[in-house]
């Protein structure tokens, strides 16, 4: 019934700019395809945040973490190596350009590697240090987003632009090529959806699905019930930071440059989705679905109120009332539960 819920709201967002949106323009196939493109990366990272938010936590470096993995895949893809010329001198090529395939697999690699140990020092400073999630993760914030800086030397990386990776999220219904338009939407949506089903069927049929919803309910009734509360939180943030490592890639394909100031306040709208997705700031509540349907909706009213020439403020201002919305309806109904 939650995601019937949702998805009436999903439903009615959309419909009231499909009668807005002057030419039927908003329902185009080539503006639905653009929707799925730009909702990706909120998509991707909000699988992590509602583990995160189910188990009764908060992760605010989400955006510094999707920043950090991105600057390192630019950083894998922009190594060179010096190369001797016939007159003795020497210059300079590109990794890439001797191994197309392999580089670009090590950036993937390096972008997700970075992500997963930013969630593990997350976790580990949570765990280890007993801390509150939202001061630690406030205090990482700020580090990843300084690592980020220090590995590209304050400045954007440029990497050559012919890898494949750059074509994740392409658009595949006004692409030349027939094959690329036989996929329906591109490969980053494609990796979205395959994730997310993942993450649904871990939450779901897992042990490690039911431990988190346990912590999230009550953490002293489930540490005493034999749950492995550390360990669980540990493994919670880490596939946080994992998610975001995704996110940074889908990112990175689309800005094609690494940009250590890239996803700032990133982490709120990811956490928009997660609430307006059904997920309770209290835990032990939250669903994939409602996330993934709580990030289209953030899209969808941020590309709406652009073509029909709305100011900043006014969609921000919007995004922000229904969150207060999501979240009052939420406490309402925890009141009438008790």
């Amino acid at each position: 019934m939650m995601s019937l819920g949702r998805f009436l709201a999903l439903a009615v967002v959309f419909a009231f700019f499909a009668v807005a949106v002057e030419g039927g323009k908003f329902y185009s196939s080539r503006n639905l395809e653009n929707i799925a493109r730009q909702s990706a990366v909120y998509a991707v990272a909000a699988l992590g945040m509602t583990m995160v938010i189910i188990a009764g936590g908060i992760d605010l470096s989400a955006g510094s973490m999707i920043a950090l993995a991105a600057v390192a895949s630019a950083w894998v893809l922009n190594l060179q190596t010096p190369m001797p010329t016939n007159e003795g001198g020497g210059q300079s090529i590109y990794l890439v350009d001797e191994w197309p395939r392999l580089v670009p697999i090590l950036a993937v690699t390096a972008a997700v590697l970075a992500g997963t140990l930013a969630g593990l020092v997350n976790g580990l400073l949570i765990v280890g240090l007993r801390l509150v999630p939202f001061i630690v993760t406030l205090g990482t914030m700020l580090v990843f987003r300084g690592l980020a800086k220090g590995i590209a030397r304050d400045r954007d990386i440029y990497p050559p632009d012919d890898s494949w990776i750059f074509t994740i999220l392409d658009p595949t219904i006004t692409s030349p090529d027939a094959s690329r338009r036989s996929m329906i939407v591109p490969p980053g949506v494609w990796m979205v959806i395959v994730a997310a089903i993942v993450a649904g069927l871990l939450l779901r049929y897992t042990r490690l699905g039911r431990h988190i919803f346990a912590i999230g309910s009550n953490e002293q009734t489930a540490r005493l019930c034999g749950v492995p509360v550390e360990w669980t939180k540990l493994v919670v943030y880490m596939l946080a930071g994992f998610f975001s490592g995704l996110a940074a890639i889908l990112l990175f394909a689309d800005i094609r440059i690494g940009q250590p100031t890239a996803a700032v306040a990133y982490e709120l709208s990811i956490i928009a989705a997660v609430v307006i997705g059904g997920g309770s700031l209290m835990g032990g509540e939250g669903s994939i679905l409602g996330s993934i349907i709580g990030a289209l909706m953030i899209t969808i009213l941020y590309m709406g109120g652009k073509q029909m020439g709305w100011e900043q403020w006014v969609q921000d201002a919007a995004i922000g009332a229904i969150i207060i919305a999501a979240v009052t309806l939420d406490r309402v109904r925890h009141r009438s539960t008790q």
